[in-house]
């Protein structure tokens, strides 16, 4: 099993959009309600292409099995260095180590971007996705107790950073 990354291509929308919908109606992995459609999904993307950030495809046997990227974190001008990134596995490839291969990517075209910082914005009952940006390197700088409220519970953001120099 040769996992490969590439980037995303329009073509990739239907399968991501599944994913995506299956985190938004089963886990809190997103804190959206509504499921989202492939066009949503394409203009997304679309502008963070056009901003100059990077959207990845993983594929196993030309399949997708994961996609990440990354953007602004906040947008006044001094934040310019520091971006913050996503990364889904399609839920029937958990464990296969995706997961790694896309952040070591997203991590790598950071640093050629010579961006400083990285941020990941994590429910705190993700605690795989969690362990994964320890694995890297993430540490903790800080959690925001009840900052997203979905099937009938408070949910609390946990917020990792990287520094990439």
């Amino acid at each position: 099993m040769e996992i490969k990354v590439r980037p995303y291509q329009t073509q990739d929308a239907e399968t991501i959009v599944a994913a995506l919908n299956y985190y938004i109606a089963n886990s809190t992995a997103l804190y959206d309600y509504e499921l989202r459609t492939s066009e949503q999904q394409q203009a997304i993307f679309e502008e963070k292409l056009t901003k100059g950030f990077p959207v990845i495809v993983a594929t196993i046997d030309n399949c997708v099995v994961g996609f990440g990227y990354y953007s602004e974190f906040r947008f006044r001008e001094a934040y310019k260095f520091t971006v913050e990134h996503s990364i889904y596995v399609m839920p029937s490839e958990l464990g296969k180590g995706i997961g790694k291969v896309i952040l070591q990517n997203l991590i790598d075209l950071a640093k050629k971007q010579k961006l400083h910082t990285m941020v990941a914005v994590i429910d705190d009952e993700n605690q795989g996705c969690i362990a994964l940006q320890e694995k890297f390197g993430f540490s903790t700088v800080g959690i925001i107790k009840e900052s997203g409220f979905k099937f009938d519970r408070w949910l609390h953001s946990v917020i990792m950073q990287l520094i990439l120099e």
